[in-house]
Protein backbone atom coordinates (compact mmCIF):
# COMPACT_ATOMS: atom_id res chain seq x y z
CA UNK A 1 0.00 0.00 0.00
CA UNK A 2 2.60 2.77 0.92
CA UNK A 3 4.66 1.49 -2.12
CA UNK A 4 1.42 2.46 -3.99
CA UNK A 5 1.75 5.77 -2.71
CA UNK A 6 4.88 6.73 -2.97
CA UNK A 7 4.94 5.81 -6.68
CA UNK A 8 1.72 8.11 -6.80
CA UNK A 9 3.47 11.13 -5.44
CA UNK A 10 6.67 10.40 -7.36
CA UNK A 11 4.74 9.85 -10.64
CA UNK A 12 3.16 13.17 -10.11
CA UNK A 13 6.54 15.07 -9.43
CA UNK A 14 7.53 13.62 -12.91
CA UNK A 15 3.97 15.14 -14.52
CA UNK A 16 4.34 18.35 -12.78
CA UNK A 17 8.33 18.70 -13.99
CA UNK A 18 7.54 17.71 -17.26
CA UNK A 19 7.59 20.27 -20.05
CA UNK A 20 3.41 20.99 -21.30
CA UNK A 21 4.11 22.07 -24.57
CA UNK A 22 1.82 25.24 -24.30
CA UNK A 23 3.96 28.35 -24.21
CA UNK A 24 5.43 29.19 -20.80
CA UNK A 25 5.62 33.24 -21.59
CA UNK A 26 1.86 33.07 -20.81
CA UNK A 27 1.14 35.95 -18.36
CA UNK A 28 -1.15 33.64 -15.88
CA UNK A 29 1.90 30.91 -15.55
CA UNK A 30 4.19 33.54 -14.81
CA UNK A 31 5.14 33.12 -11.02
CA UNK A 32 8.44 33.39 -8.81
CA UNK A 33 10.46 32.05 -5.76
CA UNK A 34 9.01 34.69 -3.76
CA UNK A 35 4.90 33.97 -4.54
CA UNK A 36 6.02 29.80 -4.81
CA UNK A 37 7.45 29.76 -1.54
CA UNK A 38 4.34 31.87 -0.16
CA UNK A 39 1.71 29.62 -1.65
CA UNK A 40 3.71 27.16 -0.43
CA UNK A 41 3.24 28.29 3.07
CA UNK A 42 -0.50 28.64 2.65
CA UNK A 43 -0.79 25.25 1.98
CA UNK A 44 0.71 24.14 4.78
CA UNK A 45 -0.68 25.89 7.27
CA UNK A 46 -4.35 24.81 5.49
CA UNK A 47 -3.21 20.91 6.22
CA UNK A 48 -2.10 21.94 9.68
CA UNK A 49 -5.55 23.42 10.39
CA UNK A 50 -7.59 21.24 8.53
CA UNK A 51 -8.25 19.12 11.79
CA UNK A 52 -9.68 22.18 13.73
CA UNK A 53 -11.99 22.60 10.82
CA UNK A 54 -13.07 19.11 10.35
CA UNK A 55 -12.60 17.28 13.63
CA UNK A 56 -14.84 14.54 12.60
CA UNK A 57 -12.54 13.71 9.32
CA UNK A 58 -9.66 13.93 11.57
CA UNK A 59 -11.42 11.21 13.74
CA UNK A 60 -12.24 8.69 11.32
CA UNK A 61 -8.72 8.73 9.70
CA UNK A 62 -7.41 8.50 12.72
CA UNK A 63 -9.10 5.28 12.86
CA UNK A 64 -7.98 3.75 9.69
CA UNK A 65 -4.64 4.82 10.77
CA UNK A 66 -4.98 2.66 13.84
CA UNK A 67 -7.20 -0.29 12.05
CA UNK A 68 -4.08 -0.60 9.35
CA UNK A 69 -1.41 -0.54 11.90
CA UNK A 70 -3.42 -3.39 13.21
CA UNK A 71 -3.66 -4.86 10.27
CA UNK A 72 0.25 -4.33 9.47
CA UNK A 73 1.08 -6.15 12.73
CA UNK A 74 -1.10 -9.03 12.55
CA UNK A 75 0.50 -9.10 8.85
CA UNK A 76 4.14 -9.35 10.18
CA UNK A 77 3.00 -11.68 13.14
CA UNK A 78 1.67 -14.58 10.43
CA UNK A 79 4.48 -13.65 8.36
CA UNK A 80 7.01 -14.15 11.68
CA UNK A 81 5.35 -17.18 12.38
CA UNK A 82 5.42 -18.36 8.91
CA UNK A 83 9.00 -18.52 8.38
CA UNK A 84 9.56 -19.56 12.01
CA UNK A 85 8.23 -22.42 11.53
CA UNK A 86 9.61 -22.96 7.69
CA UNK A 87 13.30 -22.92 9.80
CA UNK A 88 12.15 -25.28 12.53
CA UNK A 89 11.17 -27.92 9.89
CA UNK A 90 14.46 -28.03 8.28
CA UNK A 91 17.08 -30.33 10.26
CA UNK A 92 19.77 -27.91 12.00
CA UNK A 93 23.04 -28.59 11.20
CA UNK A 94 24.26 -30.03 13.94
CA UNK A 95 21.46 -33.08 13.78
CA UNK A 96 23.47 -34.11 10.63
CA UNK A 97 26.22 -36.70 10.50
CA UNK A 98 29.75 -35.22 10.17
CA UNK A 99 31.69 -35.64 6.68
CA UNK A 100 33.87 -38.56 6.41
CA UNK A 101 37.66 -36.76 5.85
CA UNK A 102 39.86 -38.67 4.03
CA UNK A 103 43.55 -37.34 3.47
CA UNK A 104 44.33 -36.13 0.32
CA UNK A 105 47.47 -36.62 -1.09
CA UNK A 106 49.57 -35.41 -4.39
CA UNK A 107 50.17 -37.54 -7.13
CA UNK A 108 53.25 -37.04 -8.99
CA UNK A 109 51.23 -35.38 -11.94
CA UNK A 110 50.15 -32.70 -9.75
CA UNK A 111 46.45 -34.20 -9.66
CA UNK A 112 45.00 -34.66 -6.41
CA UNK A 113 44.40 -38.64 -5.46
CA UNK A 114 42.70 -39.97 -2.70
CA UNK A 115 44.60 -42.55 -0.39
CA UNK A 116 42.23 -45.17 -0.95
CA UNK A 117 41.76 -44.25 -5.12
CA UNK A 118 38.47 -41.81 -4.23
CA UNK A 119 38.01 -38.63 -2.46
CA UNK A 120 35.27 -38.83 -0.27
CA UNK A 121 33.80 -41.79 -1.31
CA UNK A 122 33.28 -40.12 -5.47
CA UNK A 123 35.81 -39.56 -7.58
CA UNK A 124 38.23 -42.33 -8.43
CA UNK A 125 41.70 -41.35 -10.15
CA UNK A 126 40.29 -41.44 -13.84
CA UNK A 127 37.48 -38.85 -12.59
CA UNK A 128 40.39 -36.18 -11.74
CA UNK A 129 42.62 -36.90 -14.67
CA UNK A 130 42.36 -34.10 -16.83
CA UNK A 131 40.55 -34.45 -20.26
CA UNK A 132 42.65 -35.05 -23.06
CA UNK A 133 43.69 -32.03 -25.21
CA UNK A 134 44.87 -32.07 -28.80
CA UNK A 135 48.62 -30.16 -29.76
CA UNK A 136 48.43 -26.95 -30.10
CA UNK A 137 49.56 -25.69 -33.52
CA UNK A 138 52.63 -23.08 -33.43
CA UNK A 139 52.04 -19.81 -34.99
CA UNK A 140 53.92 -19.68 -38.32
CA UNK A 141 57.47 -19.03 -38.88
CA UNK A 142 58.81 -15.69 -39.20
CA UNK A 143 59.79 -15.74 -42.74
CA UNK A 144 56.57 -17.37 -44.36
CA UNK A 145 55.57 -14.24 -42.13
CA UNK A 146 56.84 -11.65 -44.25
CA UNK A 147 56.63 -13.68 -47.06
CA UNK A 148 60.24 -14.98 -47.65
CA UNK A 149 61.30 -18.61 -48.82
CA UNK A 150 62.67 -20.34 -45.75
CA UNK A 151 66.59 -21.61 -46.00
Amino acid sequence: MFFLLRMGFWLGVVCVLLPSGAPSNAPDGQIDAMQAVTVAGAAMSDVRGFCERQPDACEAGGKVAVALGHKAEAGARTLYEFISAKLADKPSTADKPAAKVVPVTTGGVGLPQASHGTLNGTLTAADMAPNWHGPVPLPPRREARAGRPSV
